[in-house]
């Protein structure tokens, strides 16, 4: 009888990914372009662990025993509870109500760092995920709210992608004003028109409308349970969402047409807005603090194209108090169905002045926005501004005789200590054949040979690899190819840096 394989199989939980060389230096090459704009800003880097105390999330969490629902939970030898961070803002609250009396305040901090969701994986969807975050705490004018947008074009505009985005910005009060102004009062259909309206770009108009009333069914027959909104609510929603029935004396599940009131710049829009009917004051508060931002856009010389007022952006059903502004990328791509959409969001935030409060005496008010980066990488790949470049391994020294490894070493220290990358082959092979091989695999450059020949002689050879693979495309005969020893090269020894170094140069490869 066979024994039974006790081996682990090897496999990649759900929802998380590895990441190669490449993804890694395409997706610093974007964080350090952020960094420097968030740095510009005035902004400074901090850090938070990964784990937080359960408590110290918030309540934006699940009240259970256990709490691992939407997040991963353990619990420490001392009983308390701890979780992995679903976002990077909970903690910075958590950072700055600790340092409160020493912190200058404003307090402004951009952070980097993964964050994880214990939720079904799906395509595009992950449990572990990382985002760039840049926050100002303590700051309760607008003029906090409006820099915010404006670093986020700065941003985009720093990657190349201007032109392809808009900053979308809304307020929180003038939301809340209108739902006050339908009706809405308790906070379980307060919480189902908001993600009604957040589904907007997604289900339009009419899909919007049955979320409002009684629900909808989707392609597969399955159901979500609407908020129930009467009909003249469900318009009066829609009508500040710039829709309308498509004719007088609609019923409910119409259809409803975009741009009823024809209004396109953000000062009509924030007119149109004002004068919005049946708006409480908690409304128009809000719709002042949007034209206190859109003074300092004008001052800046932002244009509507880049920052917009849109009144269907919600984000942050749970925390956000006032201002709130998504980055959408406006470019077409293809879905999984096969239809042409726009990319979409990449990341957002707003106001959120009851935060910090959980821990502290203070008001304290605070405002800030989150990029997530695998996605942005994402959407920089397909137009052409990430990944791009050719990423390249390491100069190779093969090890063409065992009882010299001390030479070799010393060709390689020199390498390095001129900023070099640079690596003696370390594999057991002593074939040269598969030594080769093995810095093709490393997209290497180069690789440096020396043989007893060479060694007599106070000579190296240079093998180009970049150049040979395109002069070994031209050359069908195996013997051609070893008399022609395509980008192969002979110097001396003593010149071996500075060779490598001029060929490195050619192809456009720097000092690491």
């Amino acid at each position: 009888m066979a024994k039974a394989d006790k081996r682990v199989a090897a496999r990649l939980p759900r929802g998380f990914e590895d990441r190669d060389a490449a993804d890694i230096a395409a997706t610093d090459k974007m964080i350090a372009t952020i960094r420097k704009v968030y740095e510009r800003y005035g902004f400074d880097p901090i850090e938070t662990p990964f784990f937080e105390y359960t408590e110290a999330l918030g309540k934006f969490l699940p009240d259970e025993d256990r709490p691992n629902q939407g997040v991963f939970s353990l619990q420490d030898d001392d009983e308390q509870w701890m979780s992995l961070r679903y976002d990077l803002t909970a903690p910075l609250a958590r950072h700055f109500s600790e340092i409160y009396q020493d912190a200058a305040k404003p307090y402004r901090t951009y952070r980097l760092g993964y964050v994880f969701r214990n939720e079904k994986p799906g395509p595009g969807r992950f449990r572990q995920f990382m985002q760039f975050d840049a926050d100002t705490v303590g700051a309760a004018g607008p003029e906090a709210d409006a820099e915010m947008c404006m670093m986020m074009a700065d941003t985009m505009d720093a990657l190349g992608l201007e032109g392809k985005y808009v900053v979308r910005v809304n307020n929180r009060k003038v939301l809340d004003g209108v739902l006050e102004a339908a009706g809405v009062t308790d906070e379980g259909q307060k919480l189902t028109v908001l993600r009604a309206i957040d589904k907007l770009d997604k289900f339009g108009g009419d899909g919007v409308a049955l979320l409002l009333g009684k629900g909808r069914e989707d392609e597969s027959g399955a159901f979500t349970r609407g908020a129930g909104l009467s009909l003249p609510n469900i318009q009066r929603v829609l009508q500040f969402l710039d829709y309308a029935p498509t004719f007088s004396g609609a019923y409910e599940g119409s259809r409803y047409q975009h741009f009823q009131s024809g209004v396109e710049g953000n000062e009509q829009k924030l007119k149109w807005l004002d004068e919005y009917a049946g708006l409480p004051s908690s409304g128009h508060e809000g719709v002042q603090e949007l034209k206190a931002m859109q003074a300092l856009f004008d001052a800046a010389d932002y244009k509507n194209d880049q920052i917009k007022i849109d009144p269907s952006v919600v984000r942050g059903l749970e925390y956000y108090t006032g201002p709130v502004f998504e980055i959408e990328l406006t470019f077409p791509v293809t879905n999984e169905k096969g239809q042409e959409v726009v990319f979409g969001s990449v990341g957002g935030g707003g106001r959120y002045d009851g935060l910090v409060s959980r821990f502290r005496p203070e008001a304290t008010p605070a405002t800030g926005f989150s990029i997530g980066v695998s996605r942005l990488a994402t959407a920089l790949k397909l137009t052409g501004n990430l990944g791009t470049e050719e990423t390249f391994g390491p100069v190779v020294v093969l090890v063409m005789d065992k009882d010299q490894v001390a030479g070799y070493q010393k060709m390689v220290s020199e390498l390095r200590r001129d900023g070099i990358r640079a690596e003696l082959f370390l594999g057991s092979t002593k074939n040269f054949g598969k030594q080769v091989a093995y810095a093709d695999k490393r997209n290497s450059p180069a690789v440096i040979i020396e043989g007893s020949d060479e060694r007599a002689r106070g000579v190296v050879q240079i093998k180009d690899l970049i150049e040979g693979k395109k002069a070994a495309a031209a050359i069908s005969d195996n013997a051609e190819w070893k008399s022609e020893r395509p980008g192969q090269f002979e110097v001396t020894r003593a010149d071996l840096v500075t060779e490598v170094r001029k060929l490195l140069a050619t192809y456009g490869i720097g000092k690491s």
